[in-house]
């Protein structure tokens, strides 16, 4: 398929069907490693989305900013935000958390129950754990030493990580994190801007939002800089071998091309940036915070059932082989 991808049968005959197995993995709740997760994170990415638009922003502090009120509710302080007008009522939430030295994140997705107290209240539809190979393409927590460009098209070919927010007509909201080295990560074309869809959780969340909802916004970063740039605009995905080759990393194309028609770009600073201080603090995670442990928890709490649900629950249960399996892919299937 040369052409844009306008279905989930295009998409699937692009990238291949999502896998069964992928949402074993997802848990309905902030359960004890998720909440030892929020206590460590400084940082996190936020998309947000209502009927009319959806946003991304960055929200950061001091570890342990963003708390579990219960297993069902995160608060969110509205002060820890950018854009804290974004977090409002009834808007769809996804929310990517990270942690100094780790290169898997911790993405909740749910809604803006209320506002309570100067925070927003986020009920909780999923919790799960993500895979490191975005942070590890852009090589996040190695902050760049060199000054950060003022020009908009310059820093977007500087930018290393990508923070993509999209979401569907029933406001599912979700932020994906995208990462490559400077110059392979987002370019302009024609008044455009594209990027890659590369290898990740397989859960095509972000892919399947842009074909109900063709719109995104996103947000990219220069390691080490509290510089962003902010990207809004309608989005269509291809599978155009030109536009794919231009991503190649290592002889491997991408299967799809994302494609952000006359985008409205916007450098700005970041005080969640400059609070959160991600790459002036010690890169060396927490040793009670392991992202495989955590991805076997949330297999072994997963309600599904079935025996495909049982077999996996028994496979993560092997001591060492869950971390073994991560590290495998990240070695293989990078790109």
């Amino acid at each position: 398929m040369e052409g844009p991808i306008r279905t989930i049968d295009e998409l699937e005959a692009a990238v291949g069907a999502k896998p069964a197995a992928v949402d074993l993995k997802v848990i309905d709740h902030l359960d004890a490693h998720a909440r030892r997760w929020l206590a460590e994170s400084p940082l996190a990415f936020a998309g947000f989305a209502d009927a009319q638009r959806i946003d991304v922003t960055i929200a950061g502090g001091e570890r342990g900013f963003a708390t579990a009120l219960d297993e069902g509710r995160l608060r969110l302080p509205r002060a820890a935000l950018d854009d804290p007008e974004q977090a409002a009522p009834g808007r769809g939430a996804g929310l990517l958390f990270l942690v100094p030295g780790l290169g898997e994140t911790l993405r909740v997705n749910g809604v803006v129950a209320a506002v309570d107290g100067g925070a927003a209240v986020v009920a909780v539809q999923e919790c799960y754990a993500h895979c490191a190979k975005a942070l590890l393409r852009s090589d996040f927590w190695r902050p760049t030493g060199t000054a950060v460009p003022a020009d908009a098209e310059a820093f977007v070919r500087e930018s290393r990580f990508m923070a993509l927010a999209t979401a569907d007509a029933q406001l599912h909201a979700d932020l994906s994190p995208k990462g490559d080295p400077a110059g392979l990560l987002a370019q302009p074309f024609d008044g455009g801007l594209r990027f890659a869809d590369r290898p990740g959780n397989r859960r095509t969340d972000s892919l399947r939002n842009l074909l109900a909802r063709p719109s995104a916004a996103a947000l990219l970063v220069v390691p080490g800089h509290a510089r962003v740039a902010v990207i809004q605009g309608g989005a269509s995905l291809g599978a155009d071998p030109r536009q794919r080759q231009a991503f190649a990393v290592q002889d491997k194309m991408p299967r799809l091309v994302t494609s952000l028609a006359s985008p409205v770009i916007a450098l700005r600073e970041s005080a969640a940036l400059a609070r959160a201080r991600p790459w002036a603090l010690p890169a060396t995670p927490p040793a009670d915070i392991d992202p495989a442990a955590v991805f076997a928890a949330h297999v072994r709490l997963n309600k599904t059932r079935g025996l495909r649900a049982v077999l996996a629950r028994g496979v993560v249960s092997i001591p060492g082989l869950m971390r073994k399996g991560l590290d495998e892919d990240y070695r293989r299937n990078l790109y």
